[in-house]
């Protein structure tokens, strides 16, 4: 088996050496034109970089994997990754590889003391999985090719006082495009987006009733989205489409669900639910509680009494 080879890119320099470019003409931005790329070698790869990249890939036949996802692209396609992640290619032969669109490489530095600086981490996209990239329409796609045109262009252009705005103006109008068509992307895919939440249902009912609960506690986000096979970020994005809510408090509120119903059906205390559920104060399930019905266990179990 062909050992695969690591690359860790710290900068933009870096990387246009070991993809064969030339010299970047900023040393905190590049704007690439993904056919001129040159694979630095035939077998599987994995790079991590330490800058923003976003790729816009209209033709790439191969497989990929980012993280621990993979994905067989056969038609154009965009996607992120934040400075960190891991980004692995795997060809699929071992002939030419016809591909064609862009790469724009951002260096943190690049957005220093600018409003994207801490705007673009909010852009959940940056963690998505290679699997759960943005699947752009022809419009779509003339829509984000035109940007990065124009970003290449100016970038090629000499440096003056202005080329700095435009080029930020362009970039964060790029993110607002990607975060609408994502958006686009959850909503065609509605039906495998009901899929997902069936899943995930059924994942936190047998979670709740499954023995030794109180040794693992209350399931954590990036266990909801490992056992789904997708990432954190794509989980959450689409449960708030869905639903309104944030993985975490949709898991919050089924911990809710569970102790009423054990309340109600039950003649546990609250510390003992506290402890089946795993927490390691009673007050800190007594605060969730609090939080989100506005009454305290005993109270909600008084009311229950009430009532009957």
């Amino acid at each position: 088996m062909e050992k695969k080879v690591v690359h860790s890119i710290k900068t933009i320099s870096e990387y246009h050496k070991v993809m064969g470019l030339p010299k970047p003409e900023h040393p905190l931005i590049s704007v690439v034109d993904y056919e001129s790329v040159t694979l630095p070698c035939k077998a599987s790869m994995s790079f991590i970089f330490d800058f923003y990249t976003i790729l816009l890939d209209k033709e790439f036949k191969g497989n990929m994997k980012y993280g621990q996802q993979s994905g067989d692209f056969e038609e154009g396609v965009m996607f992120f990754m934040a400075p960190g992640q891991v980004f692995e290619v795997e060809l699929l032969s071992a002939d030419p590889i016809d591909r064609s669109g862009w790469i724009l490489l951002i260096h943190p530095d690049f957005l220093w003391k600018t409003p994207l600086s801490k705007s673009i981490r909010q852009y959940e996209y940056f963690g998505y999985s290679v699997n759960e990239a943005l699947f752009l329409s022809d419009k779509e796609q003339r829509s984000i090719q035109g940007i990065m045109e124009i970003m290449a262009q100016e970038y090629k252009n000499n440096i003056d006082k202005f080329s700095e705005a435009v080029i930020l103006a362009q970039l964060e109008l790029l993110l607002t495009y990607a975060d609408r068509f994502y958006q686009r992307q959850f909503i065609t895919r509605k039906k495998s987006g009901h899929f997902m939440l069936e899943r995930l249902e059924n994942l936190l009912d047998e979670y709740f009733h499954q023995e030794h609960l109180s040794t693992r506690g209350i399931p954590t986000v990036q266990y909801i989205a490992s056992s789904l096979n997708v990432s954190p970020g794509y989980l959450s994005s689409l449960l708030k489409l869905l639903t309104g809510k944030s993985t975490q408090h949709y898991i919050q509120d089924r911990v809710i669900e569970h102790v009423k119903e054990q309340l109600s059906t039950t003649e546990r205390s609250v510390s003992e639910i506290a402890y089946v559920l795993g927490f390691e104060h009673p007050q800190s399930l007594s605060r969730l509680f609090r939080a989100k019905t506005n009454l305290s266990p005993l109270e909600y179990k008084k009311q229950l009494g009430a009532s009957n």
